[in-house]
């Protein structure tokens, strides 16, 4: 490369993904069973996609309005209020983006100086450690160990807090643990926020992959809290339509509006016809979600159950998302090793727990968005593999 080429200094933290990179092997490696991507393997509510296609049979093709066509922005004030009771402008106070994570980047872009620290939670998503940098800011990890189940501790929180401190970045249910936080827990954060001035920016993508009798507890619900609080959410999960890339944000107007400014320099909008058929999908029937979130518990159990009979496995029954996270240290390799070990001696593609931070080091993440019957497979090529360990 010239010496007159040089890259900009806010790329030097940045790494590629760790999630892509087992991807890309699962394409290598022939009759692999790819259980690294989060992508539920169910096709999106015929409604919806009917609805999409009478959109573009009505020519609706153009340009949409930069936050977002009315409609859908009006249908997800509405859910805001059935769902939480929350009261939110469509007009000032939502946002539609290029999913989830492009909210997650504009917010960081919005509100975060250089120098100013943001707490994230480790293990996390891979995307919010690289927002961070490119935004000049200071990410600071607060671990998630599995002796708590993989949930935050209040005092450790506390105690990484600095006069810099400016962002607190949640996300319940957990990528890539499937952990969720009690009442008292998001309670005690939002204090936290409360008490420090903070701002939170709080993925809940999966907010309606729970289980059982848990319960998903809105960061914007506490007081003093919804003046203060991004929820960013997506289309992907519920209604499995990653691929069409439609998330949204609720926030103060104040807050929206900076996000609002970024976004319509970045993207202009977001796809017209995915917007309708995202509207279809909320204004229709959800026996499709209360489905997949049935067939979803039925493969967790499996995973669960077969992991915790392999020797070396230790696994916690997760309660949201569909990933479950074990710990594998007992086999001796790091978890890259032993990721890679998985693809090339049971052709079962997973991802090292290192890829979500330090504190995911000794685990791997599998996701359970598989057919049953690649879940059984995967599962016996792998107690077979280990064996030989």
């Amino acid at each position: 490369m010239s010496q007159k080429i040089k890259l900009a200094e806010r790329l030097k933290n940045v790494k590629p993904s760790g999630i892509r990179r087992f991807f890309r092997l699962a394409e290598k490696t022939s009759s692999s069973i790819n259980l690294s991507v989060g992508e539920p393997d169910f096709r999106p509510p015929k409604h919806a996609l009917d609805a999409g296609l009478q959109a573009a049979k009505e020519g609706k093709t153009h340009y949409a309005q930069t936050n977002g066509i009315q409609e859908l922005r009006e249908a997800l004030a509405q859910k805001a209020y059935r769902d939480y009771g929350l009261n939110y402008d469509p007009d000032s106070e939502i946002l539609i983006t290029v999913g989830g994570t492009e909210a997650v980047f504009l917010a960081l872009f919005s509100l975060v100086n250089p120098g100013e620290e943001v707490l994230i939670p480790d293990p996390g998503f891979v995307c919010y450690e690289p927002g961070i940098f490119l935004a000049g800011g200071i990410p600071v990890h607060f671990p998630l160990l599995e002796k708590n189940e993989f949930r935050p501790s209040i005092d450790n929180v506390i105690s990484l807090l600095t006069e810099k401190s400016r962002v607190m970045m949640l996300n319940f249910p957990n990528n890539p643990t499937g952990a969720i936080l009690s009442y008292n827990e998001a309670a005690s954060l939002a204090k936290i926020a409360v008490e420090r001035d903070m701002i939170v920016i709080s993925d809940e993508v999966y907010e309606k992959i729970i289980y059982n009798d848990a319960k998903h507890y809105c960061l914007a619900t506490f007081p003093g809290m919804q003046e203060r609080t991004l929820v960013v959410n997506s289309f992907s999960k519920t209604y499995a339509m990653t691929g069409l890339r439609v998330g949204y944000v609720y926030g103060p107007k104040e807050l929206i509006s900076s996000l609002w400014l970024a976004h319509q320099y970045t993207v202009a909008c977001v796809d017209t016809l995915a917007q309708y058929i995202a509207l279809a999908a909320l204004r229709g029937p959800q026996d499709f979600v209360e489905n997949m979130v049935r067939e979803f518990d039925r493969r967790r159990r499996l995973v669960y159950k077969r992991l915790n009979e392999i020797k070396g496995f230790h696994c916690l029954l997760p309660k949201g998302a569909f990933y479950v996270y074990p710990n594998v240290k007992n086999f001796g390799m790091s978890s890259e090793q032993f990721a890679e070990f998985l693809a090339k001696e049971a052709k079962v593609i997973t991802v090292p727990g290192s890829a979500f931070g330090n504190y995911g080091e000794g685990y791997i993440r599998l996701s359970y968005a598989a057919a049953y019957s690649d879940l059984e497979k995967a599962l016996n090529r792998i107690e077979k593999a280990v064996k030989k360990v």
